[in-house]
Parts: structure tokens; sequence; C-alpha cells
């Protein structure tokens, strides 16, 4: 296909395309004069890669050019590919480690760590592993529960849900796909997954409590306390 072709189907326009090539984002084109190039379908998938890196994960053009080549080096592990889509997606600050909090929430978290049978994360270590560090952290400052006991369901969950999304994953043919995939399932899927547990809680609450049903002491007890009630919101 010629460059107007690709710009039509790949919804980026020709000068955005041309910028991309520059900056070696996109594969060379195949040369048919001086003046004229034919582009394939490598680089239209190529095209959807750079496009969730750079508007969806809002990753710098040079992040996104190192992640591109990590995803074409045939050295590397499938699983060092994904890995580098992921990390080069915008993070929080690594946590403060002098602080008494975050020392507690690290105690919290490699004890949940453990319970998972996550092993070997502080061997790889994850930039969401120092976000998940930073939340637990603020649990701690606020005085909620968050020991292993309350985090497991979270992890538990966690884990279901990597399986399902690993899957969808794999279902992409090539790597290039599948790196692309890890990108949007990580930055616009997450608030899609966020925006689900408001409607859950309405869900189980309304099954549990009932929609009309008063209660009989003001307050929610035996089978039914709330995670709210065992943090102990109701004094």
């Amino acid at each position: 296909m010629r460059l107007a072709e690709l710009s039509e189907r790949s919804g980026v326009s020709t000068a955005t395309i041309k910028y991309y090539l520059r900056e070696g984002l996109l594969q060379p084109d195949h040369r048919v004069t001086a003046t004229q190039a034919e582009y394939g379908e490598e680089h239209l998938r190529r095209l959807r890669l750079v496009r969730a890196l750079i508007r969806i994960g809002k990753v710098p053009v040079a992040v996104a050019r190192e992640v591109i080549a990590a995803a074409d080096d045939p050295s590397l592990s499938h699983h060092l590919r994904l890995g580098a889509a992921t990390r080069a997606l915008p993070r929080e600050p690594e946590p403060a480690e002098d602080d008494a909090a975050t020392r507690a929430a690290r105690g919290s978290v490699d004890a949940l760590m453990e319970q998972l049978g996550w092993h070997g994360m502080h061997d790889e270590p994850s930039p969401a592993l120092g976000t998940h560090v930073t939340s637990v952290a603020a649990l701690v400052r606020l005085g909620y529960p968050c020991d292993t006991a309350h985090l497991l369901p979270y992890g538990r969950i966690a884990a279901d849900l990597a399986v399902a999304e690993l899957d969808a994953m794999e279902e992409q043919s090539t790597a290039a796909g599948q790196v692309e995939a890890a990108v949007v399932l990580t930055v616009p899927y997450e608030p899609v997954l966020l925006s689900l547990r408001r409607p859950a809680h309405l869900q189980e609450s309304a099954r549990r409590f009932g929609i009309h049903r008063p209660l009989s002491d003001g307050v929610p007890s035996g089978p039914v306390l709330s995670v709210m009630a065992r943090a102990r919101l109701y004094g």
C-alpha cells in the first residue's frame, strides 16, 4: 500500500507517519522508485503499537523507541519484551524507604508476596510493586488495616485477572501485537477495572441486605459485616 492508504487505514496522518519513520519508530519503507514507497501489513501493526505507547501510554518518543527495539530483539525472552513495554509506562515515584509507614507497608507487601507464592519479585524489581507499597503505606498512615489477611483477597483477584489478560495477549499472533496488548490492557483497561468495583459493590449490597429491607439495629453483623465495618469505621 502507498502512504496515503497506510494513513487512511491506521488513522495516523501522513506527516506523523513520516515523523515516526525519521525517529526510527517505524521500520523503513520498501522503495519502489526514488520518489515512491510501499508499505505492508507489518507497518500497519507497528503503527498500532506506536500509537498504543505514545497516545495511550503517554510514553516519550525516545522511550517508545527503546520499547520497540526490545520488542524486535530476538535475544530477549518474550517475558522481557512484555516487561519492557509495561516498565516504560508512566509510574509513581519510588516510595521513601526511610519513612516508618513505608517500612511497615514493605513488610505487609513482602508477606503478601510470600502468601501468594509470587517468588522472585525482588530479584526482578517492578515499578508496579513500588506503587503498591506506596498505596499500602497510605493505609498505614490513615490507620486502616493492611496486613496480609486484608490484602490477600485483592492479591488473589489480581492473580486470576493476570491469567485472563495473559490469555488475551496470547490471542495476538505476533510479538508486536502482544506487546501492544500489554500496553492497552495496562493503561485504558485499568480504569474499566476500577469503575466496575462500585457497581459490583451495589449489586452485592442489594443481594446481602435487600434494597428496601431496614436494618434491625443499624449495623450489619456476622457474615454480612462489610470490609469497611471490619476497618472499624462504625466505632
